[in-house]
């Protein structure tokens, strides 16, 4: 065989590798997908980091590796502002808008985490140590309600006593996030992010019982 008819097959056969394994990533349920152009608008300079996943924030929960059935588990997230004073004091605000479904939100919010008195160093080491006003919850959306956000916010604390009311302590349901942001003269969040998942019952990649927990099969890859 002449050299350029070696060169002509070996472009092809690149090309034919290329066709696949390009075909096999669109349907790798284990790459990362991106936000909607409005979801991402809420995505601000916050990193959510969770076992495994890494940074999620501006993201699906992948859909492989039960992943969306771990981070029901898994204990809080580091949270990372990069951009945060280190002489500031900030609030740390986690909920979901979807509650319980994103086409009926009728207990929008829910309080999944709440702290406060964070310090500006805390912050950029992600190392969430303050006054915990309401502790951690994973998301655990209910199934057959599609895909829920998970919002999180952090706001210049300024000096101020941050607290609960009796009858918002009582309940993580349908939170006035307007009303507890007006109390204490809360403007706009110095940063904020969001990911999206959903139920895994409700998701294609649930691994069988007999399944590796501890050890994912595929690595989420970005996308």
């Amino acid at each position: 065989m002449s050299s350029t008819m070696k060169l002509a097959t070996s472009v092809l056969l690149l090309g034919l590798i290329m066709v696949v394994t390009g075909g096999e990533e669109e349907n790798d349920p284990c790459v990362y997908e991106a936000l909607s152009n409005n979801d991402a608008l809420l995505c601000k300079g916050l990193e959510v980091l969770y076992p495994e996943l890494g940074n999620i924030g501006c993201m699906y929960v992948p859909d492989c590796s039960n992943y969306r059935q771990k981070i029901t588990h898994w204990s809080e997230p580091i949270v990372k502002f990069h951009g945060a004073l280190e002489d500031a004091t900030y609030i740390l605000i986690m909920v979901d808008p979807d509650a319980p479904s994103r086409s009926s939100p009728t207990a929008r919010f829910w309080r999944h985490w709440l702290v406060t008195d964070i310090s500006g160093t805390d912050m950029k080491k992600g190392k969430i140590q303050g006054q915990e006003l309401t502790s951690y919850q994973p998301p655990s959306p209910p199934a057959h309600t599609g895909f829920h956000r998970y919002q999180f916010f952090v706001y210049l604390q300024e000096g101020k006593t941050i607290s609960l009311l009796p009858k918002e302590n009582k309940t993580r349901g349908s939170w006035n996030v307007d009303k507890f942001l007006n109390r204490f003269h809360l403007n706009e969040p110095e940063a904020s992010t969001q990911f999206l998942t959903q139920n895994y019952q409700d998701s294609s990649g649930l691994q069988s019982p007999g399944g590796s927990e501890n050890e994912p099969k595929n690595k989420p890859k970005q996308r």
